[in-house]
């Protein structure tokens, strides 16, 4: 059994195991803090009853009216804990403070366009692709801008899909 429990500071020197993976974007320690201090309702990890973890979850409510949103910087957990639906748990968690917390509109997050597997995932949690940003991964990749509805988008306007890709320069957060 698995608890999900807010993340803490000291986590940071206990998650090397799930960084460590070529698909999960590290950031430099203070940007980490950074978001602990000001989203701390949205950094959740999941931590084995042998107290190691096993993964994380980390976003910020952001935007201006209809725009108000969930965003997820990133999830991942450690290769060794995956295909266990942590992720899933986690996704839900983060939806449930959108919703909940911040009475956001919708949740967005970028992934991969190569990302097959999480394109998947997120596509069964119910979120659609949104619009696609050319050279998001450091120019060198495209991301697809995947987008779920929550309770409050009555009308689902926040979902309807772009019809042309855009660039970094072109988003709006």
């Amino acid at each position: 059994m698995t608890t999900t429990r807010s993340f803490r500071c000291d986590d940071m020197f206990r998650f090397n195991n799930i960084n460590l993976d070529a698909l999960t974007e590290t950031y430099n320690v203070s940007f980490y803090y950074q978001y602990l201090a000001t989203w701390p309702d949205y950094f959740k990890a999941e931590e084995h009853p042998n107290g190691r973890l096993m993964g994380y979850i980390m976003g910020k409510a952001e935007g201006d009216g209809e725009l108000w949103h969930g965003h997820v910087t990133a999830v991942t957990v450690a290769p060794e804990f995956r295909r266990r639906s942590l992720a899933t748990k986690l996704m839900l968690s983060l939806e449930e403070t959108s919703d909940k917390v911040f009475n956001a509109y919708f949740v967005d997050l970028f992934v991969r366009v190569s990302n097959n597997l999480a394109i998947g995932m997120y596509e069964r949690l119910g979120y659609s692709i949104y619009r696609r940003v050319l050279g998001y991964y450091s120019g060198e990749e495209d991301a697809f801008d995947m987008r779920k509805a929550l309770p409050r988008d009555v009308h689902q306007k926040s979902i309807v899909p772009l019809p042309h890709p855009i660039t970094p320069d072109d988003l709006e957060w």
